[in-house]
């Protein structure tokens, strides 16, 4: 047998900060992040900037004064697909991985739990509810959220129902999003719209066969985020909740791409074709570049808050906060070791005086790079 690759974590965050930033458009930040956390607009754009920024040829292709390339001009132009993806959260998604993650959380079919249908819908309402907006849907015109309530109400005799759609939680419109009936569309001044995915995205191939889906959404996330076990996987994906036969086949049929790793004691799994990079890092190298990272960024949510070597436990309530809001945080290769808040475009930086710092010259170029993106 053939010996297990030996690893640090700082060598593991170094190489998916690199991974990370080696983008060359909003298209590619999207897949290269497996989606772009989207609950907050300016969040989202800013997790493209500050990577795209980093990169001089993005920066060169740039014409002065020209259209940026951003999430918005990428959605607008059919590339991306904004919708409710992993954990039931709006994500800005590459139409191929979208096909692939809406298919597994689908399937996990949460809104049949009896706790889902006490709170929001009955499968009878969620069933009539995919009917109405199918229907409203049909011609092609993004509708905003009024039009669906209305329409709802119209064609189902229920204002219980249209009042669950006029929610902007959106629980109720989830289910059809997972099961590719809509998407977010075009917005119209500050009101939202809905389409569905092929007039949102000209590139949506439909919803992924469901052991196709598995196989790719974990190629995926470990080009990402690896090295990583399946547990931590499916905590992005669903919180947990694929069936755990199900997971370990979808692990086993990827045996010959997969290769374990020994990461400061942890087993774990990477993708084979990373594990010379990933040995080959060297943390210590030009400091594998601090990076201010905005709020919701996948470099946290990815492994998740309560991975330990990437947030450390004592600073976890500073990251992930109240009402469900994740920080903006400073991270190197030895992980979160700060926050930052902006006000006024001046960035104010607070480190955990208990972690390695960076350098004070890096953090400081870092910090008036990503001011001159607020």
């Amino acid at each position: 047998m053939a010996a297990v690759t030996e690893l640090t974590w700082p060598q593991v965050h170094a190489w998916r900060l690199q991974r990370q930033f080696a983008v060359t458009s909003a298209v590619d930040a999207a897949r290269r992040l497996c989606g772009v956390q989207a609950q907050v607009t300016s969040a989202a754009e800013l997790a493209v900037a500050v990577r795209l920024d980093a990169q001089p040829r993005a920066r060169a292709a740039a014409a002065p004064g020209g259209p940026a390339d951003t999430l918005a001009a990428a959605l607008a132009r059919g590339g991306l697909l904004r919708t409710w993806a992993m954990r039931g959260t709006l994500h800005v998604l590459h139409p191929q991985d979208a096909a692939a993650f809406l298919a597994l959380v689908a399937a996990a079919r949460t809104w049949a739990k009896g706790s889902w249908q006490k709170t929001f819908l009955t499968l009878g309402q969620v069933d009539a509810l995919a009917a109405a907006v199918t229907d409203l849907l049909a011609d092609g015109v993004p509708r905003t959220r009024e039009q669906l309530v209305a329409h709802v109400r119209d064609t189902t005799a229920g204002q219980e129902l249209a009042d669950h759609v006029a929610s902007s939680w959106g629980a109720a419109l989830k289910p059809l999003a997972w099961q590719g009936i809509l998407c977010n569309g075009p917005t119209e001044g500050n009101a939202v719209t809905f389409t569905r995915p092929d007039i949102a995205c000209p590139g949506w191939p439909g919803l992924m066969p469901l052991d196709d889906a598995g196989r790719h959404a974990i190629r995926r996330y470990l080009a990402a985020f690896g090295p990583a076990d399946p547990a931590t996987f499916d905590a992005w994906l669903l919180r947990g909740a694929t069936s755990k036969p199900v997971l370990r086949q979808w692990f086993a049929d990827l045996d010959d791409e997969l290769a374990p790793v020994d990461v400061a004691g942890r087993r774990l799994l990477a993708r084979a074709q990373d594990v010379p990079a990933l040995a080959a890092t060297d943390p210590a190298a030009s400091g594998h570049a601090v990076r201010l990272l905005p709020a919701f960024d996948q470099f946290v949510l990815g492994p998740g808050t309560s991975q330990a070597e990437a947030v450390p436990p004592a600073h976890r309530g500073e990251v992930s906060r109240a009402a469900g809001w994740i920080a903006p945080v400073v991270a190197t290769a030895d992980g979160v070791v700060g926050t930052w808040q902006a006000e006024a475009g001046r960035i104010t930086v607070s480190l955990f005086t208990d972690r390695p710092a960076p350098a004070t010259r890096e953090l400081a170029r870092e910090v008036t790079r990503v001011e001159a993106l607020l």
